[in-house]
């Protein structure tokens, strides 16, 4: 474990840097906002036995239940999703895709966004196929989709997809974009396979093929003070505990609840992730980016029966970033020593970074999240869990889709001066 020493270390350090100017703090390099994070040396030493693989059907929420509740809610907002989602997509289509066997570099996003966007066209096609599989099946109730999405991840195990790519850590985007993909695939397939007859020897190998690619996958470490340690790092372990659980990998499902150690570990006292809010003008936006990630992978670590929600390490908790997360909101004042108040809010207005909040919310009250998301929902995630609203939305919180499109973007920006 870290030791007490470094521990007050680091919080004599978060007294000293709140006296700093804000001139100075705004000149200060990103490895110097995140001086004191938690190194990938330090992060293999803590004493994670106690975590353990406990149940690999356990998936990341209760399917059977949520079927249950599905069948007999009269939530419109929840029916009209159903209905949706019900229809499914063309089980043949999805099996007529050609897995991706090879991998070039793939420009970044900021720099390159339309030529990004054309690199991994066929990435986000993969990572909506599989969670929009999975969420056919849990609408329908029809194992016709959960026995198809077995058999498109197959042909991509068989065809030993993704297991070649370019990894420059100078240019990781190609790295980046196996870290989805692989949280999609097993998070769809958690929820699709205790519910599959037969097809065993494709089961094995889609597991075998997961599995392996998890190991090769999260054997890279990373640059030092970034992806490391940042969200990206959060997201190597959302993938390595949902990969952890299915195939009972108790070393890979650590390095998973590692990331939640990290994290708090690095928190500031006022609730901030440093690497995150760093990043300048996205600082809020990274903060939200990172507890997608955390809030997520908690979700799949409660459901293998550990208080992952509860825990305190350091004197810190993952409320705190929540908390920290509504007041930067609110006040973008709060991060006048950490980065511009001219902050980026495109962000604001994609449902797609807010999956996290439907998780959050089926644990605990939050009034000022709970008037956000309901703005923003339904949301979806293409690769970290799909459907979130669809699964996790208790029927008594909201009703219907707010105003139209546009104006509920709209309106869900403006609600953050509520």
């Amino acid at each position: 474990m870290v030791s007490s020493v470094k521990t007050r270390m680091k919080k004599s350090c978060r007294r000293m840097c709140r006296l700093l100017p804000v001139a100075l703090l705004a000149t200060t390099s990103l490895s110097s906002i995140g001086a004191d994070t938690l190194s990938r040396e330090e992060r293999m030493e803590l004493d994670l036995s106690a975590y353990r693989v406990t149940d690999t059907d356990a998936g990341y929420f209760d399917v059977e239940a949520r079927m249950a509740l599905l069948r007999d809610t009269d939530n419109p907002l929840l029916r009209n999703l159903q209905d949706q989602l019900a229809l499914g997509p063309s089980c043949q289509q999805k099996l007529n895709y050609t897995p991706v066997t090879t991998r070039g570099g793939i420009p970044g996003f900021y720099p390159n966004p339309e030529e990004w966007e054309l690199a991994t066209e066929p990435l986000f096609a993969f990572e909506d196929s599989v969670s929009n599989l999975a969420s056919a099946f849990v609408a329908s109730g029809d194992t016709f989709y959960a026995d198809c999405l077995v058999k498109y991840l197959h042909q991509w195990a068989d065809a030993k997809a993704l297991t070649t790519f370019v990894y420059d850590p100078n240019e990781p985007q190609a790295w980046f974009a196996s870290e989805s993909m692989l949280f999609a695939a097993a998070m769809a397939y958690s929820i699709a396979r205790p519910y599959v007859e037969g097809m065993s020897e494709e089961r094995a190998e889609v597991e075998r093929w997961l599995h392996g690619l998890a190991l090769q996958h999260s054997a890279m470490p990373g640059q030092p003070e970034e992806s490391c340690c940042n969200n990206h790092f959060y997201r190597r372990a959302l993938y390595a505990s949902m990969v952890g659980v299915l195939v009972e990998d108790d070393e890979l499902f650590r390095f998973g609840v590692s990331a939640i150690y990290s994290a708090l570990h690095d928190m500031t006292e006022e609730g901030a992730l440093p690497l995150e809010i760093g990043r300048g003008r996205r600082a809020t936006h990274y903060q939200n980016y990172a507890l997608n990630y955390l809030i997520t992978n908690m979700q799949i670590i409660q459901r293998q029966g550990y208080d992952i929600f509860d825990l305190e390490y350091e004197g810190s908790n993952i409320h705190q970033a929540v908390d920290f997360l509504f007041q930067i909101l609110d006040h973008p004042e709060q991060l006048a020593d950490f980065a511009p108040l001219e902050q980026y809010t495109g962000f604001l207005r994609d449902p797609q970074y807010f999956t996290w909040m439907d998780i959050y919310l089926a644990h605990f009250e939050h009034p000022r999240m709970e008037r956000f998301v309901a703005q923003v929902r339904p949301t979806y995630n293409r690769s970290a869990g799909g459907n979130l609203t669809f699964y996790f939305m208790d029927p008594n919180a909201q009703q219907h889709i707010h105003l139209d499109e546009e104006q509920r973007q709209t309106e869900a920006f403006r609600g953050l001066g509520e």
